[in-house]
């Protein structure tokens, strides 16, 4: 269990590494987007996972409220890029 748990916490440190490294070089404003995105997954399943290994249920409101706060931003984005988009088509 232990040589799991060591696997997992370096794919997710190395995950969250690059994540942050995009959020910092890339080169629009939707990269930046996309890898903080990814940054809260890698945080949910960081969370999730430590849930898992201590036999611990009390993290399970904590992901809830990540997982909404994700969805939630991506959609949100996602509208707004939308709208920037049908804005700069319309010669606006």
């Amino acid at each position: 269990m232990t040589a799991v748990s060591i696997t997992v916490t370096v794919i997710l440190a190395t995950a969250a590494l690059l994540a942050v490294v995009r959020a910092v070089r890339g080169p629009s404003i939707l990269d930046r987007v996309v890898a903080t995105d990814v940054l809260l997954a890698v945080i949910v399943a960081a969370v999730a996972t430590e849930a898992a290994y201590s036999r611990d249920n009390t993290a399970l409101p904590v992901l809830v409220v990540l997982s909404v706060l994700g969805f939630v931003s991506s959609v949100s984005v996602a509208r707004f890029a939308v709208r920037s988009r049908s804005r700069r088509d319309d010669g606006s």
